[in-house]
Formats: C-alpha cells, sequence, structure tokens
C-alpha cells in the first residue's frame, strides 16, 4: 500500500540527525568495514532489513545494550516514528536509515554483519516479483558475502507461502535452518520473541506467525 506523503516528516525527522541517515544523507561507501567508528566501540553489529516504525529495533536494543544495532528503512514517513522510539528510549546503540536493501553490499564490508533480521517483508505475492523478495536467493547470496561466519538471518512472517518460498530458497543456497516454527506464539520461541507492529495486528486477528533462524556458516561462503 502507498503511503499518504507527509511533507512535515523531512524538516521533522533532522531532529535525529546524530543517529538518523535521511533521505540523500546516505553513508557513503568509505564506512563499509568501519561501522565500529560509527559508534566508536566494537561490538556485534546486528541489522535489522526493513524497519518499519521501529517497535522491533527500538525494544531489541534496549533489552541488549551490548549489541550495535542498524536499521533500514526505504520510507523516510515510516522511519521518523522508529526515529522518535530510539530516542525516547535514550539508546545510544541504533543508527537508523533511510536506503535501498538491493545496494546493502555498498554500506556493509565482507564478513562486518553478525546478524541479520527481516521481520514482516513485503511477500510480493506474484510469481513475477518472486526476485524481490527479500528471502530470494539473490538476496541470500548478498547476505552471505556481508555476515562472519556463524552469523545469523532471523526471519519472521505471517505469510505461510512466502515462508514456503524462503524454506526452498535456504535450501537452494545451502543454508541451515534451525529454530522453524509455523506458529511462533504457541511454540518454545515465544518466551524471548518481540513484537513488531504488524505481528501483533495480525496476530489479533488470529494469523499464525512462522520464524525460523538461518545460520551462514564460513563453508558455505563462496
Amino acid at each position: 500500500m502507498r503511503l499518504r506523503r507527509k511533507p512535515w516528516i523531512d524538516e521533522a525527522i533532522l531532529d535525529f540527525n546524530d543517529f538518523v541517515y535521511t533521505k540523500g544523507q546516505s553513508p557513503s561507501e568509505e564506512i563499509k568495514g568501519h561501522w565500529h567508528e560509527v559508534f566508536d566501540r566494537q561490538a556485534p553489529l546486528y541489522v535489522e532489513l526493513g524497519t518499519g516504525k521501529g517497535d522491533f529495533i527500538s525494544k531489541t536494543a534496549a533489552l541488549h545494550p551490548e549489541v550495535n544495532f542498524i536499521g533500514i528503512e526505504l520510507q523516510q514517513d515510516v522511519l521518523y516514528y522508529a526515529a522518535k522510539k530510539v530516542k525516547e528510549l535514550g539508546l545510544t546503540n541504533v543508527r537508523l536509515m533511510v536506503f535501498n536493501i538491493e545496494q546493502i553490499e555498498n554500506i556493509f564490508a565482507e564478513d562486518e554483519v553478525d546478524r541479520f533480521y527481516i521481520n514482516f517483508c513485503d511477500p510480493w505475492p506474484k510469481a513475477r516479483h518472486a526476485k524481490r523478495r527479500l528471502t530470494y536467493i539473490g538476496f541470500l547470496e548478498k547476505y552471505r558475502k556481508l555476515l562472519k561466519d556463524n552469523g545469523e538471518l532471523f526471519f519472521k512472517t505471517d505469510n505461510r507461502p512466502l515462508f514456503d518460498f524462503s524454506l526452498e530458497q535456504f535450501e537452494l543456497a545451502k543454508l541451515k535452518v534451525n529454530a522453524l516454527t509455523f506458529d511462533l506464539h504457541n511454540s518454545e520461541y515465544q518466551a524471548n520473541n518481540i513484537m513488531t507492529e504488524y505481528e501483533r495486528k495480525f496476530s489479533d486477528f488470529g494469523e499464525k506467525i512462522n520464524r525460523c533462524e538461518v545460520t551462514f556458516t564460513k563453508q558455505d561462503k563462496k
């Protein structure tokens, strides 16, 4: 769904320019391999692909101050609300950016990321759009280069066809799938689960949530 444009956000989001890369101000390629300098410390780097309004990344970062988090979102009008939550919680271990995930290899170096999160991404249901899905093997090969040995991808979706497609892609890419469930909220993994805005909405409608963890080991890398 196309969101209604909110012109006032372009100015309002500048209040968060100490931790947000706004539209047109994405980090240059010189930052590749140097994210620890941005955070001014050495720490695991977790990246959420499609941050939305920031419930997940803000709550997760608050629980794990020992980790550096980056949230990537294509729509600035949405990322503004994530920035507000990060600011309100006083988090210093989060950076947010308006960026196109298709170009992710331009901002991270090989073996720089410890974990990716993909939560409720666009399912792109039409077969001709399969290559746009964030779990398509073309994207997986990009993640493979950027993740460290035994790096991880945590994936959640309410869309069962997308989840089944993703499992096929993980197998095609020779990746190890762990902690798999087709009903997260009634599984052993629910205890440590942090819900996104979409997850809360879908759960209220009675939708089952699919979830898995995928490991990229060094021998998988090409």
